[in-house]
């Protein structure tokens, strides 16, 4: 490896970044310690790196889809077996999720002392996000039907920007295999410049993609700074029952599966992916990490239709990381508060959790903010479910790019699955 940190792995170069912002956060706290700057000021830095790669994920997600079916025909064959790939992987998630807990019982020894941990727990405001999200699958249906084609532009809305790229890159399908005697259109110019448009795109991203490491320096420094490390001791029990959740999943489960159905060895899959995985860690944003995600599946040797069918079209159907979280946290609060939960209420945490992160996709910390819903949805009192975003927000920052991290590692696997199961089916 050379000595030159500009031709280090893009995987070290966040590691170091991450390393340099624990030491500013236990160093400066929530002080000025350079020139009047705060880690709070670094950790503003770091968002508008990220607001600059969201935003430009954006049209890269949707000229990627469209510039995917001038390429190749997407099929709705295709289309389902991406679907049947990620509902068998968040099956799967809440497998793992629910075992450990019903198991092993964590929450149980929150029981006698967990309103002396709400009342020490520090006030965090209701995300305004939280009016967005809803269980009611109408109104989600409702607020994916926009008022104008700019609006998801606009609002960076990715579900629909996917679901027109979708539409439009049918449509363009069906003009270039329609029969001679309805006519023809001359759809090559277009063609050339969503494409020309795809390519550019992905080398702006490529000049951005190389502060993501100054990006995971602010952002760390701002949560370690805010934070500390002291809380952890009382949160120890929840914080690590939900991340060995996560982390079977993300670690044990997906490369199994790489391996088992993909042909990709464990060592392969979490190796050329680190890339995107410490991203999205780092970064807390599986989207704004897509075209990293993108990089490492090329590596893989994945092709680029499966890659962009399973990290573009359907990356908000890769939220195993969300979902997981939702029912494992509203599980183990019913625990600490003495609530027994049958299996059919066990299942109403599951499609709570699966609805709520489709209702609120693509929000940041989508996680917290739709985490009420989920424990109303699970019958726990009013006053627990208003004190348990405090209670566990000051850990949730660590939990939030476990989730992301899960959700890259997600991404992958389904773009893998897929590619493997459209090679075994060639005449499709």
């Amino acid at each position: 490896m050379s000595l030159h940190p500009k031709r280090w792995p893009l995987s070290v170069r966040v590691l170091l970044g991450l390393f340099l912002g624990i030491l500013l956060g236990l160093y400066g706290g929530p002080n000025s310690y350079f020139l009047g700057i705060t880690n709070a000021d670094l950790g503003q830095i770091g968002m508008l790196i990220i607001r600059l790669l969201k935003a430009l994920a954006i049209p890269l997600i949707l000229f990627g889809i469209l510039d995917a079916f001038i390429q190749t025909r997407i099929t709705a064959r295709s289309g389902l077996r991406l679907i049947c790939i990620c509902l068998f992987n968040v099956t799967m998630a809440f497998v793992v999720g629910l075992s450990l807990l019903n198991g092993l019982k964590p929450g149980l020894a929150w029981r006698d002392h967990i309103d002396k941990l709400i009342a020490q727990a520090p006030h965090h405001p209701t995300s305004p996000a939280l009016a967005t999200a809803s269980l009611d699958p109408l109104k989600n249906l409702s607020g994916y039907i926009p008022q104008s084609l700019l609006e998801p532009i606009l609002n960076n809305n990715v579900i629909l920007i996917v679901l027109m790229a979708i539409l439009f890159g049918a449509a363009l399908s069906s003009l270039r295999h329609q029969p001679p005697e309805h006519g023809s259109v001359a759809l090559r110019p277009l063609e050339d410049s969503i494409s020309a448009l795809y390519q550019l795109m992905v080398r702006v991203l490529g000049w951005v993609v190389k502060i993501i490491p100054l990006a995971v320096l602010c952002l760390v420094a701002q949560a370690v700074g805010k934070s500390g490390i002291g809380i952890f001791s009382d949160l120890a029990g929840y914080l690590g029952i939900i991340a060995l959740g996560l982390c079977l999943h993300g670690l044990i489960y997906y490369p199994l599966m790489a391996w088992l159905a993909g042909g990709v060895s464990p060592r392969k899959y979490l190796g050329n992916g680190s890339d995107a995985v410490l991203s999205g860690m780092s970064t807390n944003s599986s989207l704004a990490t897509v075209p990293i995600t993108l990089q490492c599946l090329k590596r893989l040797g994945v092709s680029e239709y499966s890659s962009r069918l399973a990290a573009c079209a359907g990356t908000n159907l890769n939220n195993d990381g969300v979902t997981l979280y939702e029912a494992m946290t509203a599980l183990f609060l019913a625990q600490a508060i003495g609530l027994d939960l049958d299996a059919g209420q066990q299942i109403i945490i599951v499609l709570a959790a699966l609805m709520a992160g489709v209702g609120i996709a693509g929000v940041p910390e989508a996680g917290l903010i739709v985490l009420p819903l989920v424990l109303g949805a699970a019958g726990l009192p009013e006053s627990i479910v208003a004190a348990a975003i405090p209670l566990i927000a000051p850990v949730d920052w660590i939990l939030a790019r476990l989730r992301s991290a899960v959700n890259v590692l997600s991404d992958m696997l389904v773009a893998l699955l897929l590619d493997a199961w459209e090679r075994r089916s060639p005449t499709d």
